[in-house]
């Protein structure tokens, strides 16, 4: 799909979310990649293939403290 050099990550690489934006909606909720996938504001994806990623936005003010 890409046309970019250097390439841009592909979809089943864990570095995905670093392709190009191809269409950006923030009004709707969701940003197409390059590599054809789809990013959503709350950081879930669905890859070309249909799977779907689950939401991973960090909690934000938690702080994890070892026992």
């Amino acid at each position: 799909m890409c046309q970019h050099q250097p390439p841009c990550p592909t979809a089943d690489s864990p570095d995905r979310e670093a392709a190009r934006l191809t269409a950006h909606h923030p009004e709707q909720g969701w940003s197409l990649l390059c590599n054809g996938v789809l990013l959503f504001e709350d950081t879930g994806e669905l890859l070309p293939d249909g799977q779907i990623i689950a939401p991973h936005r960090p909690l934000a003010g938690r702080v994890v403290r070892a026992a």
